[in-house]
């Protein structure tokens, strides 16, 4: 039994009282947001879920898996929808909810990408912000749980609240990274940077339970997570002495399956099997000093797009719909040393990530070679994991194709980097309404 899989969850429940928590659970990620969350553990609905599960410190392990199986759906939908904003991915299918990422220019009343049906895993739709903020918020939820039970209720609490801290910190990492502008619990408006300052405490305090607990695994992922978060804030020398905590080889993965749709890695499923997006040409014959760069293999098939309007380059880097998506690793944390420190220190670690995949030595006593590389490093080692759209934010990349260019589908390409907060929020938080 995996332990982000929901359907997995219910069938492996042998008491009564674990199947109605479940079904409980699957409601409450359903539902279209906060406030119908928090009005459903208000009601007593006995037709659904006896009040009493949803307090009951012995379901305190399905929370948790709860709350990680809802970040991981979140963060499937992020890293397609970043990949198609930024120069990873482009549009090639019959879905108009995602020509909005790739052209730059959607709405922020977009039903699909608010994601107004309340399904984080529906089909081929990359709805965003509640994904992400209802992740963000079960985590934080749990978490308030399992500080108000006792080690005597909950075996393993401290290591828990340490695995949802840690996912906290992701979630707002997400909405820091990717969203001009978030709101948390019916709040104001919070800014990236103050979105990533909360994420950074996220990453404290699950560094402190996991240290506490022993929880080897969630404190080098929280670890990594505070540094990117402390790199994001400009805090450099903080950032790399988090990053060289992380041990050589460390990967900590979303994971993802194929029993359900709701589970597949949707890289896969939308390039590879789908083939509704495509690699976008900058990735397409990527090398170093005359040798290709396995660390991004791309495969250009001569074929087309299901609309058949672009050229079809598959990626090779998830190459199944149960194939795991790395969150946490010790490569990311080597880059963040890198750009915080530059010079030698940077070339070094370049030249180990160099030889470790066969690449020939990278060499430059100069400072802006030097981080210019770092930024290529990190656009070919992170591949398709997420960072790519904040690298060329906070370095003001140049967006390709360049704003003003035609779009495939029609239009023009925007100037869209951020994901604007949508209407969904701004039309039900009385903080935000002008």
């Amino acid at each position: 039994m995996t332990s982000n899989d929901s359907v997995g969850l219910v069938r492996a429940a042998s008491r009564w009282s674990v199947r109605r928590c479940c079904a409980a659970i699957a409601l409450i990620l359903s539902l279209g947001g906060c406030d119908a969350l928090d009005k459903l553990l208000e009601v007593e609905a006995p037709d659904r879920v006896l009040p009493v599960y949803l307090d009951d410190p012995e379901q305190a392990s399905l929370w948790v898996n709860s709350a990680v199986g809802a970040f991981e759906c979140a963060f499937n939908h992020y890293v397609v929808a970043t990949g198609l904003i930024s120069d990873e991915l482009g549009e090639g299918g019959g879905h108009t909810d995602t020509h909005g990422y790739d052209r730059r220019n959607f709405s922020p009343s977009e039903p699909e990408y608010q994601d107004a049906h309340g399904d984080c895993g529906r089909g081929s739709h990359l709805g965003l912000y509640m994904p992400v903020s209802r992740a963000r918020w079960l985590a934080d939820h749990v978490t308030k749980k399992l500080e108000g039970w006792s080690d005597a209720e909950v075996a393993g609490r401290t290591s828990l609240i340490a695995t949802v801290a840690a996912y906290s910190g992701y979630s707002y990492m997400l909405l820091g990274e990717g969203f001009c502008a978030a709101a948390v619990d019916g709040g104001p408006r919070l800014t990236p940077a103050d979105l990533l300052r909360e994420a950074e405490k996220k990453f404290t305090a699950a560094i402190q339970a996991a240290e506490a607990s022993g929880n080897s695994e969630i404190r080098n992922m929280a670890l990594v997570g505070r540094a990117r978060a402390r790199l994001n804030l400009g805090t450099k020398s903080q950032a790399a002495a988090d990053a060289r905590l992380v041990p050589a080889g460390f990967v900590k993965n979303a994971t993802y399956s194929s029993a359900s749709p709701f589970r597949e890695n949707k890289v896969y499923d939308t390039n590879t099997r789908g083939r509704r997006i495509t690699v976008d040409e900058p990735y397409w014959s990527l090398s170093f000093g005359g040798v290709p760069d396995p660390r991004v293999r791309v495969t250009r098939t001569g074929g087309r797009t299901q609309n058949n309007l672009r050229p079809l380059a598959l990626q090779n880097k998830y190459t199944a719909a149960s194939s795991p998506i790395p969150l946490a690793t010790w490569d990311e944390a080597q880059l963040i040393i890198a750009e915080a420190e530059g010079g030698q220190a940077a070339v070094n670690i370049i030249n180990a990530l160099h030889a470790r995949v066969g690449l020939p030595a990278f060499s430059s006593a100069d400072s802006k070679e030097i981080l210019a590389q770092t930024i290529e490093e990190r656009r070919r080692e992170l591949f398709l994991e997420s960072q790519r759209l904040y690298d060329i934010i906070r370095y003001q990349l140049p967006l390709l194709p360049p704003a003003g260019a035609p779009f495939p589908e029609g239009g023009f390409y925007g100037t869209m980097t951020c994901l604007p907060l949508p209407d969904i929020e701004k039309n039900n938080n009385p903080n935000l309404r002008d």
